[in-house]
């Protein structure tokens, strides 16, 4: 590894020097085991601990398949997809990989007593199998999650429909929050040059989600002008979504749980804040029943900030908690587009809101090639930016995903891998310079 390191820390290693470099026998990864998948039974989510359930291991490198790449891994991120694989909710990951392992002879890599997770990753190619031809080892990417068969035509007009669409790193093996990675060659994309590995690293997953979700026209479609009620908008997908809005000509309207989470939408150009918190806002009266009233109060707050007009989209992940509330502000027409569920998957609301006001609920989840690639050319442009709070060793790994599972985190927390330290990577020093404050935004607070 310290061979490989050495070329990408050289910056003239040609890919001929990657590719006669030697791959090592083996790798650092995080993993859950399968023998420890009922770990935690009888305990409330909450009390689930990702740390006692994330192993730093040394893994053998994969067997490299047709149309992949092995990626050295510079820096990762820890998304929700990554806590619910560490306290085996909804269900056991393992279950994704027998069913992946029984697809091919080659899938059948995946199905292993141990699963390396991690959905996210900036960092260099160091090999490619054949058919792969845009893609060359020393090319410095970052990584989507989409993992695609598109053996079917369902997926040929959008990817996201194939039925054999799997998320990378949590459906399928060999992810991100590792030292080496196992990915299609179709889910690479060029590292933004201003950036260092770890703030490459953290926009991937939300970024992409939130594109999908609130710009594309595979979700809300989000034109100029249009009132947008951001949940969590200062968390990993939302503060995404905040930038989409601000950057498309929308007004977010931003709803958090803090004075701190407040700020940190100010200062990325958001004008109107709810802190739920502060108002009170209380949705259900007790675990069965909503509280309607609750509902009017914070509609009124929110015409409240928009002169008098309600929200043409609702951006939705919290689920249950939230869900009744945002059927009911809505304006009719409208549309509530979810992509997550991190309060309960059962929702409730009160259809007559729904029918009768001809909204719509558009499920949405993560994104295509197509708008992966737009939505990371964003970033690479200098238009949308990181929203790195904290940056944590591969072997605190599992202090990083419980701080995202207790919600102690603000924006994304990122993970070095092979990365020495923080800081490093950057090729564009004058598109950094120029964009400085946003990129730190998140670190400042």
């Amino acid at each position: 590894m310290k061979d490989i390191l050495d070329a990408i820390q050289s910056q003239s290693a040609t890919a001929a020097d990657f590719a006669a470099l030697p791959l090592p026998d083996s790798y650092r990864a995080i993993t859950v085991h399968k023998d420890e998948a009922e770990m935690f039974a009888g305990l409330t989510t909450r009390e689930k601990d990702p740390r006692k359930s994330l192993h730093l291991d040394n893994v053998p490198v994969p067997e490299l398949g047709p149309g992949e790449a092995l990626v050295a891994v510079m820096a990762s991120s820890v998304n929700y997809n990554s806590v619910w694989t560490s306290i085996f909710e909804p269900v056991s990951t393992f279950s994704f990989l027998e069913r992946y392992g029984r697809l091919s002879e080659l899938t059948k890599r995946h199905d292993l007593p141990y699963h390396i997770i991690g959905s996210d990753l900036a960092g260099v190619v160091l090999r490619t199998g054949p058919g792969v031809n845009a893609w060359k080892p020393g090319d410095e990417v970052v990584a989507h999650c989409l993992s695609v068969e598109l053996e079917s035509s369902d997926g040929h007009n959008d990817t996201m429909l194939d039925p054999e669409q799997r998320i990378w790193g949590f459906e399928t093996n060999f992810g991100g929050l590792a030292e080496i990675a196992l990915v299609k060659s179709n889910q690479l994309m060029p590292k933004p040059d201003h950036l260092s590995w770890e703030e490459a690293a953290s926009p991937g997953l939300v970024n992409s989600t939130a594109y999908r979700q609130l710009v594309s026209r595979n979700g809300a479609g989000m034109k100029q002008g249009d009132n947008v009620l951001i949940w969590g908008a200062s968390g990993g997908l939302g503060s995404y979504a905040t930038q989409f809005a601000l950057a498309g000509g929308a007004n977010p309207i931003c709803v958090v749980s803090s004075p701190e989470k407040a700020e940190i939408c100010r200062a990325m150009g958001a004008e109107a804040v709810i802190d739920r918190n502060a108002e009170g806002y209380k949705f259900w009266k007790d675990e069965h029943t909503q509280d309607p009233k609750e509902w009017k109060r914070f509609g009124k707050r929110i015409r409240e900030l928009t002169g008098g007009e309600d929200v043409d989209i609702v951006f939705e992940h919290p689920g249950r908690e939230t869900f009744g509330a945002s059927v009911y502000v809505t304006r009719k027409g409208g549309t509530i587009v979810t992509c997550a569920s991190t309060s309960g998957y059962n929702h409730e609301y009160d259809n007559r809101y729904l029918w009768m006001s001809l909204k719509r609920i558009v499920g949405s989840h993560f994104a295509n090639y197509r708008e992966a690639w737009e939505a990371n050319r964003l970033v690479a442009k200098g238009k949308i930016h990181p929203t790195l709070s904290k940056v944590y060793s591969l072997e605190d790994t599992g202090q990083a995903a419980y701080d995202v599972h207790r919600n102690l985190h603000q924006g994304k927390v990122g993970v070095l891998a092979l990365a020495p330290e923080e800081g490093l990577g950057v090729r564009d020093h004058e598109l950094r310079a120029t964009h400085l404050d946003a990129i730190n935004r998140f670190r400042n607070v």
